[in-house]
């Protein structure tokens, strides 16, 4: 079986990826079926704190995974590169001369951009242009960064999971929290992530040793790495209970706790964007795992302590669902204490 040749042997792609969106995808797709092999060189200066460009080429590893695209080469950071808004000329040079630094011969540079043909020529290489009018992918790099969430929809749920605010629903138990984020999920039109240690404590018939505690942290985590990747979410992923909970589940049964699951409590203060602690302010529900109101207490007492020791800033909500899903909207619009 033979195949048609493509046009060019190797194609040049620049562009500072601002993030990567749909329209960054079809140019590369539209490069791909016409060069042989395509790299693609990211670079901005000033960089983009939030997501400098390290995470712009992780986008790209997992947007375009080697084992599927393996002519695809994403070329590393180059030193001093020109500011954004210096003129074309010199970021043509620059081109020029770190694409010989790394001898790097491509034979054509594809481009949306007005630049296209002038960078091309200083190359000395062809251009091939790619939708100049955005007619086929109507968004542009600005436009999402003015309101990425409502732009969601021109990013793979791989690069929006990085605009997403994980919200931590913790509580004794029997405060509502699984009630809680499922309706806030609904609420909010989007996803929640469900208790993880429920199901490994009913698995072992409620015989949990530390072992156990550091599986359900860590099957927990994978559950809220897969749905903040899931496509559907819309600005904010709720999670039902996190690892310092977890934490203290495993001191209150086995008074001791494996010190990969102390690291993945650490990690609670910086992984959440908000926390919500549930009240119990409401009668406790038996279901035939639980203990009873008087543990609950001093369970919540001990979330209480946790928080205040590692500095995580938390709200108490309470009252009926209804109230407390208006309580947690006001203050992640702004409007709340």
């Amino acid at each position: 079986m033979t195949t048609t040749p493509k046009q060019f042997q190797h194609g040049l792609i620049v562009g500072k990826f601002v993030p990567l969106h749909a329209g960054h995808e079809a140019l590369i797709r539209f490069a791909l079926a016409r060069c042989e092999r395509l790299s693609v060189w990211v670079y901005s200066r000033p960089d983009f704190p939030t997501m400098p460009s390290p995470v712009r080429r992780t986008w790209l590893r997992e947007v375009f995974p080697a084992h599927l695209f393996p002519h695809l080469t994403l070329l590393p950071d180059a030193p001093n590169p020109p500011l954004n808004d210096a003129p074309d000329a010199e970021h043509q040079q620059y081109v020029k001369a770190t694409l010989d630094a790394w001898n790097v011969r491509p034979d054509v540079v594809v481009t949306s951009e007005a630049y296209g043909p002038s960078l091309a020529e200083r190359l000395n290489i062809a251009h091939l242009p790619f939708d100049p009018d955005r007619q086929q992918t109507p968004i542009s790099g600005t436009a999402i960064r003015a309101d990425v969430h409502a732009s969601r929809q021109f990013l793979s749920p791989l690069v929006y999971a990085h605009f997403v605010e994980r919200v931590a629903v913790v509580g004794a138990e029997s405060t509502g929290k699984s009630t809680l984020a499922a309706a806030l999920a609904n609420d909010f039109g989007t996803h929640f992530v469900r208790e993880y240690g429920r199901e490994v404590y009913e698995r072992e018939n409620g015989a949990l040793f530390p072992e156990h505690f550091l599986e359900i942290a860590l099957g927990h985590r994978a559950l809220e790495d897969e749905a903040a990747r899931t496509p559907g979410l819309n600005r904010y992923l709720f999670v039902d209970t996190t690892a310092a909970t977890t934490l203290m589940w495993s001191y209150l049964l086995r008074r001791t706790a494996l010190p990969e699951l102390h690291a993945l409590a650490d990690a609670c203060t910086t992984r959440y964007a908000h926390t919500f602690l549930c009240a119990d302010d409401f009668g406790h529900a038996q279901d035939g795992w639980r203990a009873n109101t008087e543990v609950r207490t001093v369970q919540q007492g001990f979330i209480f302590q946790d928080m205040a020791t590692r500095g995580i800033r938390f709200h108490e909500v309470n009252g009926s669902l209804a109230e407390r899903v208006a309580r947690v909207r006001a203050t992640l619009d702004g409007r709340g204490a």
